[in-house]
Formats: structure tokens, sequence, C-alpha cells
């Protein structure tokens, strides 16, 4: 036996044995400020959707906020087990997925708290058959039919993989080649962990392209301190046109650029172009002092002053504080 151990060490000596060092990346996560949570997944918000099918020769309608996107020409849509109308899906290998607006957002949630199989939900929302075969939510600003490929299960749920048959959009959300857009559209937004639901945000820059032309700073919440004000110019008629140059550029680069002005919205006078009238909001008294004194406005400034042949400055006081105008720039 110690033959046997003196000719295992003699082996490891010639051949290195535990004197090279393994490498092995050990844990570091003392060195950041984030914390482990868990083994937790959070991809939410979700869009909020109402999948429509026809189950047992009836219409029914379900939220699901487990949807997302595989590939370019597929999406995915998960649903518990225990659903109604997974039974109808799997039947027709058909189904709508219906974005859901603040208007219908009730109606969806009541959808989402009862059951197909002891409730009859048809005739809750007014809808149309579409092109497909598939119920079509009227309200809805955006609906896809879908054809279901596959079916993947898991434990507790049937994941349908769908091909898109066709897509309704409502005239209002698209633009004006005819695209979606998404700022008009505002789909609501379903978080998971709290069941809570979430408006969609401003655009904040175009993806690719942030070097050129900067979007829409994240804003500040208004405070107790926060300036609604209205800005009643008149510009000498003459200067007009050069006048239109300079609030339309400090106007979008104090969009842009400052977390506390919140709006900046410029119109004139259809019979009197010459008068124009500029809502500004700004979150506190702190951003309107940062704004009077940045460069831009003062390149603002300095370059009207003899443009300008009167100015009035009414500070306002909103009606109803909740009702907050969001603005943003393309």
């Amino acid at each position: 036996m110690i033959r046997n151990l003196v000719t295992t060490l003699l082996l490891c000596g010639l051949l290195s044995c535990g004197t090279t060092e393994r490498k092995t990346h050990q844990p570091n996560i003392g060195e950041t400020e984030k914390q482990n949570i868990g083994s937790v997944i959070a991809l939410y918000p979700k869009p909020m959707t109402v999948i429509g099918a026809e189950v047992d020769g009836k219409v029914n309608w379900l939220v699901v906020g487990h949807t997302g996107i595989i590939g370019h020409d597929r999406i995915l849509v998960s649903m518990s087990k225990s659903h109604h109308t997974n039974q109808g899906i799997k039947k027709s290998k058909k189904l709508s997925v219906n974005l859901v607006s603040r208007e219908m957002l009730p109606k969806a949630d009541y959808v989402g708290s009862v059951s197909g199989a002891s409730v009859d939900k048809s005739e809750v929302f007014e809808y149309h058959w579409g092109e497909n075969g598939t119920p079509v939510i009227d309200a809805s600003p955006l609906t896809m039919e879908c054809d279901v490929v596959d079916i993947y299960a898991t434990e507790g749920f049937d994941n349908f993989v769908c091909s898109i048959a066709n897509t309704y959009a409502a005239p209002d959300v698209l633009d004006n080649n005819g695209k979606l857009d998404y700022t008009r559209l505002k789909p609501v937004l379903f978080e998971f962990p709290t069941y809570s639901y979430i408006a969609t945000g401003e655009i904040i820059g175009k993806c690719l392209n942030l070097d050129k032309q900067p979007g829409m700073c994240a804003k500040e919440k208004m405070a107790d301190d926060g300036i609604v004000r209205l800005s009643k110019i008149e510009v000498y008629p003459q200067f007009l046109d050069e006048y239109m140059k300079y609030v339309t550029e400090v106007g979008e680069i104090s969009l842009r650029t400052e977390p506390g002005v919140l709006a900046m919205y410029a119109v004139g006078e259809k019979d009197n172009p010459s008068k124009i009238t500029i809502l500004e909001t700004y979150a506190s008294k702190e951003a309107y002092d940062k704004h009077i004194a940045s460069a831009h406005f003062q390149k603002y400034k300095q370059g009207t002053l003899h443009m300008v042949k009167s100015l009035v400055l009414s500070d306002q006081t909103p009606l109803n504080p909740a009702n907050r105008i969001n603005n943003f720039m393309e």
C-alpha cells in the first residue's frame, strides 16, 4: 500500500499533478451593487392582449399577458392549460390577438377574471369575423389573425406558435405612410408580478440613429412648484418666418434635452398668424430657471428681441392636475 502511494506521488511529480493552477471563474458579485433576487423572469411589462377564439360553437375572450416574438414571422401565445379557450384553439388551429386600449381596459379586465367554462363572454365585446375566420374586436386598435402552426407544451402551459394571417389596424394608429405609429396606438402593458396595468412610454430616441437626432429625454415628475404657463407673443409680420425658425429650434432642443421641460407647444392664430401662443410646462421652478439660463434659450431670446412686438406671460392653474400633457418628438 505504501509502495502504491509512493508510486502515485512520483507520477504526480513527473506529470505536475496538483501543481498546475486551475483557472476557474470565481463569483465577484460583491464588486457590484446589484442584488441576486433569484431565478426571476424579469421581461415585464408585456403588451396586454385579449385572445379571441371559437370554443364549442361560441366566441370566447381571454386576457393573455404572456406573448412573444419568434424570429420575424412567428409569435408565441402562452396560456395556462386550465383555460377553457385552449380546447377551441387546439381544434380550430386559429386565434386572434387583440391589443388592448385604455378605453377597452375595463372589459378586458373582466374577461380575464371569469372563465368561459362557466360564463358566456361572447357578447362582452362587439366584434366581426375576420377574413381568416377568427373573431376581431371592433374596439381594439390593432388585431392579428393567427394560424397555429405548432403547440409546445410545458409544465402547466400550452404554448401556441402562430403565423400571422392578417393584421387589422384602426386608421388613427397609422402614420402618413400607412405604417403603425405606437405613439398613437399606445397599447396597455401588463406587469405580471404585481398584476398592474402600465401605460406605454414616450419616444426617447431612434434606434441606430441616436447620434444624429436625439429623441425625447426622460422627463421629471411635476413638483409642487411646477409651472404651467401661456406665453402670448405678437411678432412683427415682416419677421414671422424668421421667428418661426427660432421658436421651432428652441422648442425641439428643450424637449429633447431638458428633463424638466415637460411640454412646449406653440400655435399661431389662423386669422392672424403673427399672434402666437406657447403652452409651456416645467416640472419645477428649478427646471424653469435652468431652462431660461440654457444656451439654446438665450440664443432664442437674444435673436428674437427685435422681432417681438408684445409679450404676455400668464401662469395657469391646472383644473385637473392628474391630466398632464404627454409630449414627444419624432
